[in-house]
C-alpha cells in the first residue's frame, strides 16, 4: 500500500480529499502546518484539522513552519509591498512550504506521494487547469518545483466544488465541515492588507500625485495603499475624467496617474522562471493576475528572463505579480513580472 501525505485544514476540500484517497486504496496520513503567527488562529484551525483527520481516520502530524514561512513568505510580502509593487504570497508559500517544506517532511515519514485539497489537474508532467474552473488553483501553483510534479495527488481537480459539498452532505458527520465558512483571502489577512502592513512600516506618508508629464496634480496618503490601475483615494485638481495609477515612486513616495488608455500594456518582461516547458520562443496565452482572462502572445526566453508580446493590450498590469502561459488547459510555466 502506498502512502500519502495530504495537508489538512479541517475544511471541506481537504477533508473530502482525505477520504477520496482512502476510498483510492491509499495508506494516508495527514499534516496540518502552521504558517503565519495570528494570535488564536492555529488554536482554532489545528482543532478543526484534527477533529476531520479524527473523522476520516487518519493520523495528523503538527508541523510548526512559523519561522519558515515568516522568512520565506511574509517578509518578501512585506517587502514587495515597501518596493512598490504588488505582491502574490499564495504562490510564495505554494513552492516554499507547501510543496517545499511539506515534500521534506513526507520525505521523512516514507511517504512517496503528497496530496492536497487545491482544485488541479496534471498529467504526470505538467500541471493541468481544474475541471471547475471557477474554482481552478493553477495559477497560484506556476511557481512548484516541477520535478515534484509525478509525486502529486489532487483529488478535487476533476470535481466540481458543488459535486464536494454534495458528497460532504450525504456522510453523517461530514456536513459540518460543508457548511463551514470558507477563506477567500489570503491566510495571513483577517482585515486588509494596510491592517497587516501598518506594524511594520510607515504606510500613511502623504505625497505627490504626478501626471503623465511629470506635474503636481494632487495628493495621495502613502504609495503603499495604491497598486496599478486604482482609481480612488487620491486626488487629482481639476479632473473630470477618471485617473488611474499607472506608475508607483516608492523612493520619492510618489504615484503617477493618468486616463484609462495609460494603462494599456503591450510588452510584459517576466524574471525569476520556472517552467514546465523546455522551449524558448512559442505562442501561447499568459495570464498576468489571477482571475483575468488570459490573453494571446508571444514569448521569447532567454536565460532567466522571458519577454512577453501581447497580441492584444491588456490594462493595469503590476509589477510583482505572476506571468502564467498556458496552451489550453496545460500549465507551461511562468515568471514574475518585472
Amino acid at each position: 500500500m502506498k502512502k500519502v501525505l495530504i495537508g489538512m485544514s479541517g475544511g471541506v476540500d481537504s477533508t473530502v480529499s482525505t477520504l477520496l484517497l482512502k476510498d483510492q486504496g491509499y495508506e494516508v496520513e495527514g499534516v496540518y502546518m502552521k504558517l503565519h503567527s495570528k494570535p488564536g488562529y492555529h488554536e482554532i484551525h489545528q482543532a478543526r484539522a484534527q477533529k476531520a483527520a479524527d473523522f476520516a481516520g487518519v493520523k495528523l502530524h503538527i508541523l510548526d513552519l512559523q519561522e519558515e514561512f515568516n522568512t520565506k513568505v511574509f517578509t518578501p510580502f512585506i517587502e514587495t509591498y515597501r518596493a512598490g509593487k504588488t505582491p502574490n504570497p499564495c504562490a510564495l508559500c505554494n513552492r516554499n512550504i507547501k510543496f517545499g517544506a511539506m515534500v521534506e517532511f513526507a520525505d521523512s515519514i516514507g511517504a512517496e506521494y503528497v496530496a492536497t485539497g487545491h482544485y488541479i489537474r496534471h498529467d504526470g508532467y505538467y500541471l493541468l487547469e481544474a475541471h471547475d474552473d471557477t474554482k481552478d488553483q493553477s495559477y497560484f501553483l506556476f511557481y512548484i518545483n516541477p520535478t515534484l510534479v509525478p509525486r502529486l495527488l489532487f483529488p478535487l481537480g476533476e470535481k466540481h466544488k458543488s459535486d464536494i459539498k454534495a458528497y460532504a452532505s450525504t456522510i453523517e458527520g461530514l456536513e459540518s465541515f460543508a457548511s463551514q465558512s470558507e477563506s477567500t483571502e489570503i491566510c495571513f489577512v483577517e482585515t486588509t492588507y494596510m491592517e497587516v502592513l501598518k506594524p511594520y512600516v510607515n504606510i500613511d506618508v502623504e505625497g505627490d500625485v504626478l501626471d503623465l508629464d511629470g506635474n503636481v496634480v494632487g495628493k495621495h496618503k502613502g504609495y503603499m495603499h495604491y497598486t496599478i490601475g486604482k482609481r480612488k483615494g487620491f486626488s487629482v485638481h481639476g479632473a473630470h475624467d477618471p485617473h488611474f495609477v499607472v506608475e508607483i515612486r516608492p523612493e520619492t513616495n510618489q504615484i503617477v496617474v493618468g486616463l484609462r488608455d495609460a494603462l494599456e500594456c503591450h510588452r510584459v518582461v517576466l524574471e525569476n522562471l520556472n517552467m514546465f516547458d523546455t522551449r524558448t520562443s512559442f505562442e501561447c496565452d499568459v495570464k498576468l493576475r489571477y482571475r483575468t482572462t488570459a490573453v494571446r502572445c508571444s514569448v521569447v526566453i532567454e536565460g532567466d528572463h522571458a519577454t512577453v508580446e501581447l497580441h492584444e493590450p491588456v490594462l493595469g498590469v503590476a509589477s510583482g505579480q505572476a506571468g502564467v502561459f498556458y496552451d489550453g488547459d496545460r500549465l507551461l510555466g511562468g515568471g514574475w513580472i518585472v
